[in-house]
């Protein structure tokens, strides 16, 4: 068995789903059904339970992962051994983070990083910010810039770069909505929401509404990206709450207002999300090292 055998292994174990695990591994689902088999085959024992939409480990599979994550632990030690302390690292790391952070709090990290480590090929994955846990959690990326989930799984480690504040966000151009929001008081109840579908921005404007007794907002549309919503307030499709930091990276940042509120929303701790099991691996080590 070789050590991409077993990579691929333990990406399907924590991801529990065959598709997910051949997309981030660049291999058709058929590849890496024979992988599994084939391991199964030198193990002589059943690694995996599977259905139509997912898998589980078998208790076999419980004891193959325990070996297999020892396995390629011991080969990044022996890497980096060999390698020497004056050594430059070598190979890829993958980052995942929205378009703003990529903006606003990455090239910071990476040019404290590259100065030290310039062979080190960065592969960039930007999206949903909300779907940066679920990225690392599956081993898809590396490490990911995120917000830390209101409930930390101890399997995660997190490493907080900044405190972000949340705003409620109107419209500047002529509009129904930039009419509501000139009216005092605002008529938060009849207002047009666009909110982010999910993530810890969204679990902080559920509180919001209630604390604003806000039964049945309006909701207006539910957006996948921060980045999205901003540009839909500045088209006058409604209000929006989001990360300060959106809002002052945005194209469109001229074109929407900040409006005062009763109730001020709770800012979240964006950081640096990882596995605590790879916090040991060059690589992910050395970009860790580069945040302070």
């Amino acid at each position: 068995m070789d050590l991409k055998s077993l990579q691929a292994f333990i990406h399907l174990a924590n991801s529990h789903h065959f598709a997910k695990s051949a997309e981030a591994l660049h291999l058709s689902p058929s590849t890496l059904s024979r992988i599994i088999q084939r391991l199964e085959q030198e193990v002589g024992s059943s690694l995996l339970q599977r259905d139509n939409r997912s898998v589980a480990l078998t208790p076999a599979g419980e004891k193959f992962l325990g070996f297999a994550q020892q396995q390629l632990d011991s080969w990044q030690i022996l890497k980096a051994d060999l390698q020497g302390n004056n050594a430059q690292l070598e190979g890829k790391l993958s980052i995942y983070c929205s378009v703003t952070a990529a903006y606003s709090h990455l090239p910071q990290i990476l040019d404290r990083f590259r100065l030290h480590h310039p062979q080190i090929e960065i592969v960039l994955a930007t999206g949903d910010a909300a779907q940066a846990v679920e990225r690392v959690q599956s081993e898809q990326v590396d490490v990911a810039i995120a917000a830390c989930p209101d409930n930390l799984s101890n399997q995660l480690t997190f490493h907080s770069l900044a405190e972000i504040p949340l705003s409620v966000i109107g419209p500047v151009i002529n509009c129904s909505v930039q009419q509501q929001i000139s009216m005092t008081p605002v008529p938060w109840q009849q207002l047009p929401f666009i909110l982010p579908e999910h993530g810890p921005a969204r679990r902080r404007i559920n509180s919001w509404f209630r604390q604003m007794h806000i039964r049945k907002p309006h909701i207006y549309a539910n957006v996948t990206g921060h980045e999205a919503l901003v540009s839909m307030v500045a088209l006058g499709c409604g209000v929006g709450i989001v990360p300060d930091v959106v809002v002052e990276n945005s194209p469109v940042r001229d074109r929407v207002q900040r409006i005062k509120t009763e109730k001020l929303l709770e800012p979240f701790d964006l950081g640096v999300v990882g596995l605590k099991k790879r916090v040991t691996e060059p690589l992910i080590n050395a970009f860790l090292m580069a945040l302070n």
